[in-house]
């Protein structure tokens, strides 16, 4: 594929997975239109440090231009897409959490699946056929079988955000169904790595863990997730771009095919800061999945996808980022 034939529609761009997305795109010759809100979900300087390092890509200056504006504003939306002559969209915004969506479930519905909607409309009009989606790992909610395959039953939902996230899937259907669209649903787990959101345990765990705090863990500690390095999902997001129209719509899983429980993943992250963790034990939060693990045969199979980053070597990468970028 001839990437610098096209021109990308990169949402959430100030955000962690989709900026990073945008320096893949830049240094394959792409030309990147980059789309966020900045919303307050958290702090906009923060957003705006992660957009700075998109344009310190090669190639920026020319091929990357930035655009702020609400998915959810339909006019705005349908503006942009006549205004650029997009090839295609990798829509990477979303209202994320678990349990912040308990509380503002109607909010999680309104950004997630109807800003979604209007982003396909918007693309439906102006031709663009290509359009990948971020799902997430958290639809298949608390699966009995592992791993996780996409093909397993994934009505039983139990957060608003799991839900939000299950009914883009399906209504990305419906557009592939009525439209012919090309449609890719991929469903990350857990990703981690330089400039993860501040509010996830990774990075939140490092800040606590330099600062000699207590970690709150939830649960006895044996909940775990499949956690996916940000080199290694991005490689997927790139691979399902170019692979989509091999299938009009597909759902893959995105994940590191390595589930690490809790107690483990706060003892690495002590081990690589060379701190003992100090842990307060509180009780399950309602939500919150039991475990997480990708059965990764389709994504293999079809993308080429290979996650090949350990956990403890991408801690290692993010505690250095962390170091460099966000000391005092």
């Amino acid at each position: 594929m001839d990437w610098s034939r096209h021109r990308v529609l990169v949402t959430g761009a100030a955000g962690f997975i989709a900026s990073h997305t945008c320096q893949a795109l830049l240094a394959r010759g792409t030309t990147v239109i980059g789309l966020d809100d900045f919303d307050a979900y958290y702090p906009r300087p923060f957003k705006e440090r992660t957009l700075a390092e998109i344009r310190k890509t090669p190639g920026a200056d020319d091929r990357f231009a930035f655009v702020e504006a609400d998915i959810c504003d339909a006019t705005a939306m349908n503006q942009l897409f006549s205004d650029e002559q997009l090839t295609g969209v990798i829509h990477l915004a979303a209202r994320a959490g678990v349990r912040p969506s308990l509380e503002q479930p109607k909010r999680y519905a309104q950004v997630n699946l109807e800003g979604t909607t209007i982003l396909m409309e918007a693309a439906r009009r102006a031709n663009v056929k290509r359009f990948i989606m971020a799902s997430s790992s958290s639809v298949y909610g608390n699966n009995e079988k592992v791993p996780f395959a996409e093909t397993d039953d994934v009505s039983s939902p139990i957060s608003p955000y799991a839900a939000s996230k299950r009914a883009c899937e399906l209504m990305g259907h419906v557009f592939h169904h009525l439209y012919d669209m090309e449609i890719a649903c991929l469903r990350f787990f857990t990703v981690f790595g330089p400039r993860q959101r501040p509010d996830l345990a990774i990075a939140k765990f490092i800040e606590i863990i330099r600062r000699d705090q207590t970690i709150p863990m939830f649960g006895d500690g044996t909940t775990s997730r499949d956690y996916t390095y940000i080199d290694d999902i991005v490689a997927g997001v790139v691979a399902s771009y170019e692979r989509v129209p091999d299938h009009g719509y597909r759902i893959w899983n995105l994940g590191g095919n390595d589930p690490v429980n809790l107690k483990e993943m706060i003892a690495t992250i002590g081990r690589v800061l060379g701190k003992e963790p100090r842990v307060e034990q509180r009780e399950m939060q309602a939500g919150d999945v039991s475990r997480t693990y990708a059965d990764l045969t389709r994504s293999t199979a079809e993308l080429g996808y290979k996650p090949t980053t350990s956990f403890e070597e991408g801690v290692r990468r993010q505690w250095k980022w962390a170091r460099e970028h966000l000391a005092g």
